[in-house]
């Protein structure tokens, strides 16, 4: 009897121990069980701002439409509205993914930095602090182009203005807009930044694609000029390059692709190939919708190539209800702000577009 005892005994504890060892493993399980993994989100968008002038004479360039006593009757009160409608929009672009919206914004058709000073202070925006980087360019319309960017964010180290000398044979006059060359720190990655807007279609795409293609030369020939003496460096261009993503200026002159089973090592990676693949587009002619408004990337921004913290997360066309119009022959498009000489109170002719940037939180 008290040998069968002994054996009950020796059974339990045998039978807790085998517990014991399970629960305990399972604890283990359990403290090494790997977290989601969480990050940061940064907003790179480009915007075509449509005719962004002041009311103020500037003798130097055709803006005489855009004065109270031009063709459009360009008042005091349609300015302050047109910055309004700008602001409405730039406050609102990523901030689901974001709160704090663009951390760098690339801005074209602006006349001066006179109205980019009242768009970064108007109530909408100036709790964000923008600051921005323009230079004046020979186009004969008075347009510039600018970065826009949040300090907490940005900080840029140095700036220079590309001028683009058009072929003989253009259609356009000898200067268009220059594209602005910005070096500076995103968070913590150095990135190279460039913002264009490349000769328009106006006389017909044929007559006026070596006028883009030379644009788009100067601004690869200076991305060459940056990989040389930096092959990790991080690349982003952006800007309304009158021109769809496969088109000659984009592709070939500038060197980019969105397929990245078949890139070469140097191109850009465009990823709005897919994206007007799908039947998505910022603006519309005769139905057709195209992206003109893109931002490209170098390849390092792409694991498994990618350098530094940043990396590229998804492109997004931003187009809320309020910027769509919503009756009429241009049903769906661009809410713009004039339709010939008549005020529309809209907000531009183009969507603005958008990257998630993401870094992970260690």
């Amino acid at each position: 009897m008290k040998n069968l005892y002994q054996l009950l005994i020796s059974m339990a504890l045998f039978i807790t121990l085998i517990v014991g060892c399970k629960a305990t493993i399972k604890q283990e399980m359990i403290a090494v069980k790997p977290m989601p993994q969480r990050y940061h989100s940064c907003i790179a968008a480009f915007y075509n701002f449509e005719n962004f002038y002041d009311t103020i004479n500037n003798t130097t360039v055709d803006d005489e439409e855009f004065l109270p006593t031009g063709a459009k009757h360009y008042t005091s009160n349609i300015y302050h509205k047109k910055v309004s409608n700008l602001a409405t929009v730039v406050e609102k672009i990523g901030i689901e993914f974001n709160n704090d919206g663009p951390a760098i914004l690339g801005a074209v058709e602006i006349e001066n930095d006179t109205v980019l000073h009242d768009l970064i202070t108007h109530p909408l925006l100036k709790n964000r602090h923008y600051l921005f980087v323009h230079e004046n360019s020979k186009d004969k319309r008075g347009i510039d182009v600018a970065l826009l960017y949040q300090p907490t964010y940005f900080t840029p180290l140095s700036h220079e203005s590309l001028q683009v000398v058009l072929p003989a044979k253009s259609k356009e006059s000898v200067f268009t807009r220059d594209i602005l060359y910005v070096k500076g720190v995103l968070l913590k990655d150095t990135v190279h930044i460039y913002v264009n807007h490349w000769p328009s279609r106006r006389g017909g795409q044929k007559r006026s694609i070596e006028a883009r293609a030379k644009a788009a030369r100067v601004c690869r020939a200076h991305i060459n000029s940056v990989l040389a003496g930096s092959p990790v460096a991080k690349i982003v261009v952006m800007g309304d390059l009158n021109d769809n993503p496969s088109d000659y200026s984009v592709s070939h002159a500038l060197q980019s692709s969105g397929a990245l089973k078949v890139i070469k090592k140097s191109d850009l990676y465009n990823p709005w190939v897919e994206v007007l693949a799908k039947g998505n587009g910022t603006l519309a002619n005769r139905d057709a919708w195209g992206i003109f408004d893109q931002i490209l990337l170098s390849q390092n921004w792409l694991p498994p190539r990618q350098q530094g913290r940043l990396f590229l997360g998804s492109p997004h066309i931003f187009k809320a209800f309020f910027m769509i119009e919503h009756q009429g022959r241009f049903k769906g498009y661009p809410l713009r702000t004039w339709d010939g000489n008549q005020f529309r109170d809209g907000f531009s002719d183009h969507f603005p577009t958008f990257l998630v940037l993401l870094e992970k939180i260690e």
